[in-house]
């Protein structure tokens, strides 16, 4: 998932096997004139060097595992999970690309903002992940992933969608991953708070006299009955309640959990 230089993951570089020195024990007894004592010097020297150059592997495979680490640092830590840079920047490649905007027009806000959303999903997998509910499937990854497609005249075809993709710095694996993650946890919040939430037809008929009509009249629509309207002006007032009640309680986790930004 140019501003964020796109890291491959798990691509830390491990230290190279060490090489053993065997020395033959035993003296063979020489004359001092004999010719073995520069074949027995060259052989030092060989072996010298040789322990050298094993030094010197394991320094370069030291320095470069440490460059690793600087490339996907951790960002933050939520409880103890850690959040990486590599994570980070497919999040802000991510929302880039649903909202069609350049990658260079994100600010250090933008990224901070960002940051605490994926600060927020990681609260949320949490709770998810002690909880028992239906994840989603391939199929409707699949379908969901068509539906954002379709939002785009220039994402329809295979080739635009893969040219935006190159784009943003992703693959369509980095995209699945993304899009079942959301509909887990939109799955999850519904489960959650949908049951707690009653929206009266009182409220209902509030909002189509007080938001919805002077709205249609002052962009010119034409105006619906309150029977059409009511269906739709209640899933509204329900998703508007949803939001608060999620706000509250990721508040409420933040303080009951150890969140670190570095």
């Amino acid at each position: 998932m140019n501003a964020f230089a796109h890291n491959e993951r798990g691509a830390r570089p491990e230290g190279a096997p060490l090489l053993a020195l065997v020395a033959r024990s035993g003296r063979r007894r020489e004359s001092a004139t004999s010719p073995k004592v520069s074949t027995t010097y060259t052989g030092f020297i060989l072996r010298a060097k040789e322990l050298l150059f094993c030094v010197l592997l394991v320094l370069l495979c030291t320095a470069a595992a440490s460059a690793g680490e600087i490339i996907d640092r951790i960002v933050a830590t939520v409880d103890h999970r850690a959040i990486l840079q590599s994570e980070w920047d497919d999040a802000v490649r991510f929302e880039c690309l649903m909202n069609e905007r350049p990658l260079s027009s994100v600010s250090a806000e933008d990224r901070r903002k960002s940051l605490d959303r994926l600060i927020d999903q990681t609260l949320l997998r949490e709770q998810m992940d002690a909880s028992s509910f239906p994840r989603a499937t391939a199929a409707e990854v699949a379908a969901r992933i068509r539906e954002l497609r379709d939002q785009s005249p220039l994402w329809k075809s295979d080739e635009g969608w893969n040219r935006a993709l190159a784009n943003y710095g992703l693959v369509d694996d980095e995209i699945a991953e993304h899009v079942a993650m959301q509909l887990d946890m939109g799955r999850f919040i519904d489960l959650r708070f949908r049951p707690n939430i009653h929206i009266d037809p009182r409220t209902v008929e509030e909002y189509y006299v007080e938001q919805l009509l002077p709205e249609l009249r002052r962009s010119g629509s034409a105006e619906i009955t309150l029977k059409e309207a009511s269906p739709k002006i209640e899933e509204l007032l329900v998703q508007q309640r949803m939001d608060e009640m999620l706000t509250a309680w990721l508040r409420n986790l933040r303080q009951q959990t150890p969140v670190v930004v570095r």
